[in-house]
């Protein structure tokens, strides 16, 4: 059912001195939600553009999948989706299996997904191979058993897929949990959501000082009243933190509710993307980043973007002009949909060299001269 895909290269060597850190370099895959057949080769910065409904959420809804088989919560997952016929695409009577590529350099795993008549997602069999050797394999689980053996091979493949995480700093109504009290010491990495921003945020002021002050710094280049945050113990609960911020020459203390939505979602991005390399993951997953940011937000935001790229791996999903002219085609990855088939496509320079003489990125986007838009 999975075949083996030998990598060519000098394993004993590699075995020898292993990269802890391989990024994500090629995904396949076949019958994932309206991704038919996909096989792209993802580089250190990967932006996506699309129309809505083009596909570019559902690939990154992929990578949620992974981490929650990771985690050994795949059904649950799949309860949550609605069932398998809503992962496979067009359901099981389209596509009677679901079948993942992931490369890391030297490192592959593969799987193929089936339904279950009883509504569940049956792991009909997973491989993992490590510098051309396999690392693990099983077949018929529910849950993943790769990892349990702790072996070297084993432990290089799956430390890949667990290297990225997806980050979403969309929800800044009253009710966000980056605006409460969380707990101060919960502030060994930045969570997804940004909840424990002001945990985080003291532990980086306190143990990494210049990495809060570029972030401070930065921020005050989109929000240039914005002085300073104030983090401290909550006087009530000293186990707790609420984030709390003053003006520039002002000390009077502000909430996190009197920060615009913009303001609000640019500070967690801001700390994502300036916090020391150590903390961050291997992966970084953004979708759409750009919402509530004014245009020159934007693109300090692409700059920052780019930067973490030099070490970090990006994904990221937008559909912002002004984003998209930060970047080179080579970073862009066109997500297109015809008859409920999504596509996956990265652009050449060679092949955009000419228009490029007279327009922006964003203007040959506008144009349908690349596809990513409605248009037909």
């Amino acid at each position: 059912m999975v075949q083996l895909e030998p990598i060519n290269g000098n394993a004993q060597k590699l075995m020898e001195t292993p990269d802890k850190n391989a990024q994500l370099s090629r995904v396949v895959l076949k019958g994932f939600k309206s991704i038919a057949e996909c096989d792209i080769e993802l580089k250190p910065l990967n932006v996506l553009i699309g129309c809505n409904g083009a596909g570019k959420s559902n690939f990154i809804s992929f990578f949620k999948m992974i981490q929650q088989l990771l985690d050994k919560n795949l059904q649950r997952f799949v309860g949550q989706e609605g069932g398998p016929d809503s992962i496979l695409h067009f359901g099981r009577k389209t596509t009677e299996i679901l079948e993942v590529g992931l490369y890391f350099g030297m490192r592959q795993y593969k799987a193929a997904f089936m339904p279950t008549k009883d509504n569940r997602l049956m792991i009909g069999e997973e491989i993992l191979i490590a510098f051309d050797n396999l690392a693990g394999s099983s077949k018929g689980k529910f849950e993943t058993v790769m990892g349990q053996t702790k072996g070297t091979a084993d432990y290089y493949v799956l430390s890949g897929m667990k290297g990225w995480w997806i980050f979403h700093f969309h929800d800044t109504s009253d009710s966000a949990t980056v605006k409460q009290l969380h707990p101060i010491n919960d502030n060994i990495y930045l969570r997804p959501d940004a909840s424990n921003l002001a945990a985080f945020l003291y532990l980086l002021k306190e143990q990494y000082r210049d990495n809060y002050d570029r972030i401070v710094k930065t921020i005050r280049l989109v929000a240039p009243f914005f002085g300073d945050f104030i983090l401290r113990p909550s006087p009530l609960n000293q186990d707790n933190i609420q984030l709390e911020w003053q003006e520039l020459g002002q000390d009077i203390p502000f909430k996190a509710h009197h920060l615009s939505d913009g303001t609000l979602r640019f500070i967690c991005l801001a700390t994502l993307l300036l916090q020391p390399k150590s903390l961050q993951p291997e992966t970084i997953l953004i979708d759409e980043p750009e919402l509530g940011l004014h245009p020159y937000a934007i693109n300090v935001l692409a700059s920052l973007i780019r930067l973490a790229s030099l070490e970090k791996q990006l994904i990221v999903s937008t559909q912002s002009i002004e984003l998209l002219n930060n970047f080179e085609p080579e970073d862009v990855i066109v997500v297109d949909r015809d008859q409920g088939k999504s596509t996956l496509n990265r652009l050449s320079s060679s092949k955009l060299q000419e228009w490029l003489d007279e327009y922006t990125l964003g203007e040959l986007w506008q144009k349908n001269l690349f596809g990513g838009t409605p248009a037909r």
